[in-house]
């Protein structure tokens, strides 16, 4: 890029943003403006290649610090308007007019515009990266909790394997590095994301690193007392005891059963569902006609009518 195009052209007003643009606000501007101006977006659009170029050109001077401050000092100084070279009589060319804000003679770039720390030898902007590539894939609930590995087959490309990590949430991406688009310019490829979508499982749900599951026990049990055997995930079932007098809706809990993850690893909740049997024969409803009269006159909803003022 010649140097009369730093006083010819508005770096900010091509992305958009002000002078006083943040980093972290320059760079999702621009991979935004790059994702909708890249020519694997619009092929055989010329206008579109043009303005991807114009895009990345201005993002390579603004987002490097040394090169943002030569800018904003050759544009304030400038205002636009257009310098020669100095000549018998005229006043000092463009080099003339660094020398005076930076020190010394000549450009304060390292042997001119295409030396180490300017604009290479492209002929335009500093290489930048690629842009990201999204896909998404589906898991089964197992495997996002044990972590498995994935085959994908992206189009045109070999087949590549993205490691799953155990523990990974539904809704949640993977990053793999350097597997995106390669960058027009020179630059490292862009990253691939992968979403990952979570299959619901049919018996277990996940409530941060533990596992939950429902387990039905008979009214028996539940009064009685009793040991039950309960589903793990992948694993033998777990012997659990049910303490007489057990509640509907109690959650018996097996250490380390959970969830296995870089972030620890949770336990398996058991929330006792208390079974009623759907047929009674005669004899049964005998005797609970007499298990309930041996009861006595015990009212299980006294305390909530109490507390909702209704004695």
């Amino acid at each position: 890029m010649a140097s009369q195009d730093w006083f010819d052209k508005d770096f900010y007003k091509i992305l958009g943003v002000a002078k006083d643009v943040s980093d972290a606000e320059l760079k999702k501007v621009y991979r935004k403006l790059a994702r909708q101006f890249h020519p694997d977006s619009n092929p055989g659009d010329a206008k579109a290649e043009a303005r991807f170029k114009e895009i990345s050109e201005a993002y390579s001077v603004l987002s490097d610090a040394e090169q943002r401050k030569e800018y904003d000092a050759v544009r304030a100084m400038g205002g636009g308007a257009r310098f020669t070279s100095g000549g018998p009589g005229q006043a000092g060319g463009f080099e003339d007019v660094f020398s005076n804000i930076f020190g010394g003679g000549g450009s304060p770039f390292g042997g001119g515009f295409g030396g180490a720390g300017g604009f290479g030898g492209r002929g335009g902007f500093g290489p930048q990266p690629g842009q990201d590539k999204s896909v998404s894939i589906t898991i089964n609930f197992i495997d996002s909790v044990k972590g498995t590995t994935e085959k994908l087959r992206l189009e045109g490309e070999e087949p590549l394997s993205v490691k799953i990590p155990a523990g990974i949430n539904d809704g949640s991406k993977v990053k793999v590095r350097g597997k995106g688009y390669s960058s027009p310019n020179g630059g490292p490829a862009g990253d691939l994301l992968v979403a990952v979508t979570v299959k619901p499982h049919p018996v277990f749900t996940r409530d941060g690193l533990n596992l939950r599951v429902v387990v039905p026990v008979a009214f028996t049990e539940a009064v009685l007392g009793a040991t039950i055997q309960v589903p793990t995930l992948g694993g033998e079932p777990v012997k659990l005891k049910v303490a007489p007098g057990t509640p509907n809706g109690r959650v018996l809990r097996v250490k380390g059963r959970g969830v296995e993850s870089s972030k620890g690893t949770g336990d398996l909740l058991a929330t006792v569902e208390i079974a009623v049997p759907s047929h009674v024969s005669d004899k049964a409803g005998e005797l609970l006609a007499t298990f309930a009269t041996e009861l006595g006159d015990e009212d299980p909803r006294a305390d909530l009518l109490l507390r909702a003022g209704l004695l």
